[in-house]
């Protein structure tokens, strides 16, 4: 039998009543990313179809989003590493990168901003919160619902971009 999606699963324990949407999304998004990489060819990774962004880069952007903005959550500022991060996510970041590494980091990343939920209270949430060099006004309720909704919309561009490639390629082998 299969669950229901994450949020109709019910409360997670220890996350404040208004950011369960969050942790639902981010927790909903890492089951669709298990589910629809499992076996992915690593050789698919960094092919853009079309000329659309890659497989990889959907994965290394979203655990990057999920870092950047945890940080401004937290009141802190980027690291260098974070820029650098940033500014090669289209291409592999670490040697011997594969589907599978690119998978944990990004559950990896949810599990921290989900430890972040926790320490939260509903309270919390209305609190100022700069963003960027520009420091653009935002709150940490709009940082949060922020990751949850850029998560879900890179999820929809990766799940397509696999299915795309992976039919492809099993297609390319019957010929």
């Amino acid at each position: 039998m299969s669950l229901p999606e994450v949020w109709l699963r019910g409360p997670l324990n220890n996350i404040p009543p208004l950011t369960q949407p969050v942790a639902h999304a981010l927790l909903q998004a890492g089951e669709e990313i298990g589910n629809a990489l499992s076996g992915f060819p690593d050789h698919l990774l960094w092919i853009k179809p079309a000329g659309v962004a890659s497989v990889g880069f959907h994965l290394q952007h979203m655990s990057g989003v999920c870092d950047r903005l945890l940080t401004y959550a937290k009141e802190q500022s980027l690291t260098k590493d974070q820029l650098i991060y940033l500014q090669h996510e289209e291409t592999a970041i670490e040697e011997n990168t594969n589907t599978l590494l690119l998978v944990e980091k990004f559950h990896s990343s949810v599990q921290k901003v989900i430890d972040f939920l926790t320490t939260l209270s509903n309270a919390d949430l209305t609190a100022f919160r700069p963003v960027g060099r520009n420091k653009l006004p935002s709150t940490l309720m709009g940082l949060l619902i922020h990751i949850a909704e850029h998560t879900m919309r890179h999820l929809g561009q990766l799940l397509v971009t696999a299915k795309i490639l992976t039919a492809t390629s099993e297609h390319s082998r019957h010929i």
